[in-house]
């Protein structure tokens, strides 16, 4: 699957997150903010676009209704961030914390999670199209009643995700791993899944296998 990539300028000025109050629409764009301390604050309806974030800490922040586009975020953390709402295209997390991270009825796409913590973070009634999670933990995340088109889970830890209520059709998650998964056997056709994997849900059915 091809994701389009964040569309970011080169050599772009440097700047702190905190500049965004001084802009009139909570808008920051066209700049790199590094080593940034966002963390318990309320900032809802945040505009950000063609920039590289790194270093960042936005612990236990509430970005509700956000609006990110060409965006890199590398070792950020997010933890317990409320995202609700938002507008997630053309972006990118890189070896980021978003450890119950709140991304429920949100829309991504083009989106990719690389090498990074998502454990109980929640998806639930989201529009997820285009996105990749590769080598991500994903322990106990949410994924209730969400769209999915285009996704792939490559080398993720799934156990104990959730999919109620969620169509897996065309979904290829045969190079992760988990121990239990929370999905209706309804919602299971069409997941592309590997051996071991339909031994693991034929278990979770209740079914015997002998040999």
């Amino acid at each position: 699957m091809k994701i389009v990539s964040p569309k970011i300028t080169e050599d772009l000025p440097i700047k702190h997150f905190n500049d965004i109050f001084s802009e009139e629409d909570l808008e920051l764009e066209m700049c790199e903010v590094i080593d940034s301390i966002f963390e318990n604050e309320t900032l809802e309806r945040v505009r950000l676009s063609n920039m590289v974030i790194k270093n960042c800490s936005f612990y236990n922040t509430d970005f509700g209704h956000m609006d990110l586009t060409d965006v890199r975020f590398e070792n950020c953390d997010f933890s317990n961030a409320n995202l609700r709402k938002s507008s997630i295209h053309r972006v990118t997390f890189q070896k980021c914390k978003l450890l119950g991270v709140d991304f429920t009825e949100s829309r991504f796409g083009n989106v990719s999670f690389h090498d990074s913590k998502l454990n109980l973070a929640a998806f639930g009634e989201s529009k997820v199209e285009k996105v990749l999670f590769e080598e991500n933990t994903l322990e106990s995340a949410d994924f209730y009643e969400c769209k999915f088109k285009s996704i792939e889970f490559q080398y993720c830890n799934l156990n104990d995700a959730s999919f109620e209520q969620t169509s897996l059709k065309g979904i290829d998650m045969s190079t992760s791993t988990f121990e239990t998964l929370r999905v209706s056997l309804q919602d299971l056709k069409g997941c592309k899944v590997s051996t071991l994997q339909a031994l693991q849900f034929a278990s979770l059915l209740g079914l015997i296998i002998k040999e």
